[in-house]
């Protein structure tokens, strides 16, 4: 539905999500689960989601690597099978350790970062500083001068993402470019045309082999063999 990369990698990141829940016991993604149910609580509460649309954020990191860095990218997280513990978790709650894996992040893939972490540092800015704006109360009349309440926010975001929200707060922010979907490489298409090629090439061959063994049976069994010797009699006759 997405593109052939996209759900591909969407996948392979459903894989490192199944490894840290079974590693850890719980699933990714608690910190915003829990944030849902404590807006429910708080009355007039409006809960809004305020990251960059998933799809969005997968087809430009796709669109950032290498075709190397692709088949690179892919291998790692498919044979992805470090332990996690709790304490690790704990580890990346510091600042220094945080950034120290956040650097070798960078130096691996630069694109990758740039794309996953960096233009989505901005974009949740973005979004952080249009919900933090304030509030006008309602006039009775036209000539009633306008007030201005304070917004209320609370923003649950990874760790990972507080120094760039920090970094961007003061900035002027425009968001057009980073929700732009680059068009597809050459690699990309004909990577896609191959992949389309060698999975219809190998159900044509399936369909050809399952029909050939289906007609072998079928004319071995002796009430199909009876059959058609009766059929070559009948001009005989």
């Amino acid at each position: 539905q997405n593109g052939v990369m996209s759900g591909l990698m969407q996948m392979l990141l459903l894989k490192v999500s199944a490894h840290i829940t079974e590693q850890l016991g719980m699933a990714p993604g608690g910190e915003f689960r829990e944030a849902f149910k404590e807006a429910s609580k708080v009355p007039f509460c409006k809960f809004h989601l305020g990251d960059r649309p998933i799809p969005v954020t997968f087809k430009r990191a796709i669109a950032a690597l290498s075709f190397w860095q692709k088949i690179k990218l892919a291998w790692g997280l498919c044979f992805l099978s470090d332990p996690i513990s709790k304490d690790d978790v704990e580890k990346c709650k510091q600042k220094d350790l945080l950034e120290q894996m956040m650097a070798e992040m960078i130096g691996e893939f630069p694109d990758l970062h740039r794309t996953i972490v960096s233009e989505r540092d901005i974009y949740l800015t973005y979004m952080l500083k249009q919900a933090a704006k304030q509030i006008e109360l309602p006039r009775a009349s036209e000539n009633e001068p306008r007030k201005y309440i304070p917004a209320v926010v609370v923003g649950v975001v990874g760790m990972g993402h507080v120094p760039g929200i920090e970094k961007n707060w003061n900035s002027d922010l425009k968001i057009q470019e980073i929700m732009s979907v680059p068009p597809p490489s050459t690699s990309s298409k004909i990577f896609k045309f191959v992949l389309k090629a060698t999975v219809f090439g190998l159900l044509g061959y399936g369909c050809y082999r399952i029909g050939h063994r289906t007609v072998q049976f079928v004319l071995s069994m002796p009430a199909t063999q009876s059959y058609l010797q009766r059929l070559t009699e009948v001009p005989q006759q």
